[in-house]
C-alpha cells in the first residue's frame, strides 16, 4: 500500500509533500505550526481571523484596548452600526503578523494565509481589501478564500503588483459553488491555483445545512474534478474534511486529489494554539460528546464539542471591542438574540442564549471549541498518562505519521518516562 510521501503537490514551482494543515482561527493555526509544516515541506496555514487580537497576543500591542476605549460610550447601547474597524490598524496589524512568520519560515514548504469572507466587520469590502492585500505586501506566500463563495474578492486585489504571482485558492464543499466562482471571476482571467473542496465531517463553519450527513466528501471530490477535466481546467484539488489517517490520504491522492487538508489532529499539538487544558478535553471527548449546531451568527452550521462555554453564555455583544461579524450595517445576529433575552429576563437573573454566541469574544477566549468529526479518536494517537490526561504531540509527529503512515495505522509518540 502506499503512503502520503509517494506523492507530490506541484503549486506553482514548487513540488511540495501533499499536506495541508488547514487555517483554524483564532490563533489555533498559530505561526509556530504554519513554520512547522513548510519547514516539513508541505503547506501551513496562519489565519487572520480577528488579526488585531492576535496581534497583541504575540506582539504586546493594543489595538483591541484602543478600539474599545474608542467606543467604550457606545458599549450599553443597541445600535452598533458607528463601530468601525480602523483600516489603518487593521493593515499595521496584518502586516506584523505576516511578515513576522515569513522572516521565520525555513524549509521548501509554502505558507498561506486563510481569509473568511464572513468576518465583515461593519464594512465587508473594504477591510477585506485590506487583509487580502496588507498579507500580500508583507509577502505571505498565497491567500486561501474561506467561509463564503467569494465572488468579488478577486476583483478586491487584481491591481495588487502579486495578484498574478502569488498562491490564491478557495475553499469549496460543491462543484456549483466552483462554477459561480469561476463565472464570476472571468473577466479578470485569473484562476485559483488550487481548490480546497471541504466535506461535511470538517471542524468549525461547513459549507452544508443541518442536512450535512446526507452529503460525501468522496463523492464531491469526483465531482469537482470531472467538472474541471470537461472544462480542460488543470487546477489542483486539495480534498478536506474527515482525513484522519495517511491511508484516508492515499485513498484521494490515488482517485484524483493533488493534496489534503487536515486540521483536527493538529489542534492538539505542542504548536497548537488552544490552551493545554482545552487540549485535554479533546481527547477526552467521546462521539456522542461533539455536535453540529447554528449557533454561530455567521449563518453557517458549526461543528464543536458540547461542553463548550460559549453555548449558552450570555455575555454582552463585545461589538466595541471586536465586531468582526458585525454586518454592513452594524448588525448581528447575537445581538438581536442577547437583547431579546435581556428583555425578557427579570432584574438580577442570569441571561442565557441558547439559540446564538458571541462567536468573537468567545474565540477570542478560547472558549468556543470547534472540532472535526473524529475528534473523538484523537485519544487513539498518544498515551494516558497516571494523572489521568493524555501526553502532548509535536506537530512534526503527527505531520510525520500522515505522510508515512500505511494500513490506516497511526504512530504513537515516544512515552514519556515515569
Amino acid at each position: 500500500m502506499k503512503c502520503v510521501d509517494d506523492f507530490r503537490l506541484k503549486l506553482g514551482n514548487k513540488e511540495l509533500v501533499p499536506i495541508m494543515i488547514g487555517g483554524m482561527g483564532v490563533n489555533i493555526s498559530t505561526a509556530e505550526l504554519a513554520l512547522e509544516a513548510a519547514r516539513l515541506g508541505g503547506v501551513g496555514h496562519i489565519s487572520d481571523a480577528m488579526i488585531e487580537d492576535v496581534a497583541d497576543k504575540r506582539f504586546n500591542t493594543s489595538y483591541v484596548k484602543e478600539k474599545t476605549k474608542f467606543y467604550k460610550l457606545n458599549i450599553p447601547k443597541t445600535d452598533k452600526s458607528i463601530v468601525q474597524f480602523d483600516l489603518g490598524r487593521l493593515a499595521e496589524a496584518t502586516r506584523m503578523h505576516v511578515a513576522s512568520t515569513m522572516e521565520a519560515k525555513r524549509g521548501d514548504g509554502l505558507i498561506l494565509v486563510n481569509c473568511m469572507e464572513k468576518l465583515t466587520m461593519n464594512a465587508p469590502r473594504e477591510t477585506l481589501r485590506v487583509r487580502m492585500a496588507s498579507a500580500l505586501d508583507a509577502g505571505i506566500d498565497g491567500i486561501t478564500l474561506s467561509a463564503g463563495l467569494h465572488l468579488g474578492s478577486f476583483g478586491l486585489i487584481e491591481d495588487h503588483p502579486r495578484f498574478r504571482d502569488a498562491q490564491l485558492g478557495i475553499i469549496v464543499s460543491s462543484v456549483r459553488a466552483l462554477q459561480v466562482f469561476l463565472r464570476k471571476n472571468a473577466r479578470l482571467n485569473r484562476l485559483p491555483d488550487y481548490v480546497i473542496v471541504e466535506g461535511p465531517l470538517a471542524g468549525g463553519h461547513l459549507g452544508f445545512g443541518m442536512d450535512w450527513a446526507k452529503y460525501d466528501l468522496a463523492t464531491i471530490v469526483d465531482e469537482v474534478a470531472r467538472f474541471l477535466k470537461a472544462e480542460q481546467l488543470e487546477i489542483p484539488i486539495i480534498a478536506a474534511g474527515g482525513i484522519f489517517t495517511g491511508s484516508d490520504a492515499v485513498g484521494f491522492l490515488e482517485h484524483g486529489a493533488a493534496a489534503v487538508q487536515v486540521a483536527t489532529r493538529f489542534t492538539v499539538a505542542d504548536e497548537c494554539g488552544l490552551p493545554d487544558d482545552v487540549k485535554q478535553e479533546y481527547y477526552k471527548s467521546s462521539e456522542q460528546d461533539i455536535e453540529v449546531n447554528t449557533v454561530s451568527p455567521t449563518g453557517y452550521p458549526m461543528r464543536m464539542l458540547k461542553s463548550s462555554p460559549a453555548i449558552g453564555a450570555g455575555i454582552r455583544p463585545g461589538c466595541e471591542s471586536y465586531g468582526y461579524l458585525l454586518d454592513g450595517k452594524g448588525s448581528c445576529s447575537y445581538i438581536v438574540a442577547y437583547n431579546r433575552e435581556v428583555a425578557h429576563q427579570a432584574r438580577g437573573q442570569k441571561i442565557v442564549v441558547m439559540d446564538k454566541t458571541c462567536l468573537c469574544t468567545h474565540m477570542s477566549n478560547f472558549n468556543c471549541w470547534t472540532c472535526g468529526h473524529y475528534a473523538y479518536r484523537l485519544k487513539d494517537t498518544t498515551f494516558k498518562l497516571p494523572d489521568g490526561t493524555y501526553q502532548g504531540l509535536s506537530a512534526e509527529h503527527i505531520f510525520r505519521d500522515y505522510q508515512f503512515s500505511r494500513h490506516h495505522q497511526i504512530a504513537l509518540p515516544q512515552p514519556l518516562a515515569v
